[in-house]
Order: structure tokens, then C-alpha cells, then sequence
């Protein structure tokens, strides 16, 4: 199952060499996450509220070519299940104008409970499993 969410570059996210800045890649990818679990019923807002909290155990980025302003782009997320605990997003993000690959991420994260303790809430744990 891939989702996608469609982006464009905004100016005040360039740096001095006219292209995205490599820490803006994280906004977008955490963007299409949230939106890939708001699609899917998961409101990352409320978790937080119930002291739920998701969290990025760990990323993996390769970038491959930079955006540039005004470039429109979308990022394809695609859930995996990793263990009991973990799950990860595949993410890619590709330029519109030609569907090239810009970046290819892998984000690994679980949730923790307000103990901080790992666990997976039922909607986080069923959205995995539905697509395990």
C-alpha cells in the first residue's frame, strides 16, 4: 500500500546554494507520515493527548538530488511492519516535473506509554498488521 502527499519547495526553505536545505527533507517526510496516519483514522494529535506519544527510533536518508524553488514533488510512504514494537515508514520523495527520485528514507519508530515505555496502542498495532 504506498500514499502519497503532493509538496511544493517554498523559497525560505533553500539555502545559500539555491537548494533545499538537507534538514527540511525531515519536515517533509514527518509531514506525509502524519498524513498517512490521519488518512488511515490515526490522529497523532489525540495520541498525544492520551500521553501516547510516537517517536523515530531511527533514520536513514539518501539523497539523491536536490530540489530546487518552486519544484512540486510528492513523498510515497509506505508502511512496515519490523517486530512487535517497531514499525517503519518507506519513504521516497520524487520531483513531479520528470518522477525522479530525489531521496529514498527509511524511519523506523514504536510508541511509548507516559511511563516510557515501549508498546503499540490497538490502532497503531492494527494498522500494521493490516498490512503485514
Amino acid at each position: 500500500m504506498t500514499f502519497k502527499v503532493d509538496f511544493k519547495v517554498r523559497d525560505y526553505e533553500c539555502d545559500l546554494q539555491g537548494i533545499v536545505n538537507n534538514s527540511v527533507y525531515f519536515n517533509y517526510l514527518e509531514h506525509a507520515r502524519h498524513e498517512f496516519l490521519y488518512a488511515h483514522g490515526v490522529d497523532f494529535a489525540q495520541l498525544a493527548k492520551d500521553k501516547i506519544n510516537l517517536v523515530v527510533i531511527r533514520s536513514e536518508m539518501d539523497y539523491k538530488q536536490s530540489l530546487k524553488p518552486a519544484d512540486e514533488f510528492y513523498v510515497a510512504v509506505e508502511p512496515v511492519r519490523i517486530s512487535r514494537l517497531k514499525f517503519a515508514f518507506k519513504q521516497t520523495i520524487i520531483r513531479k516535473l520528470d518522477e525522479k527520485v530525489m531521496l529514498n528514507a527509511l524511519v523506523i519508530g514504536t510508541s511509548v506509554n507516559e511511563k516510557g515505555r515501549p508498546f503499540l496502542p490497538p490502532q497503531i498495532d492494527n494498522l500494521f498488521q493490516a498490512i503485514a
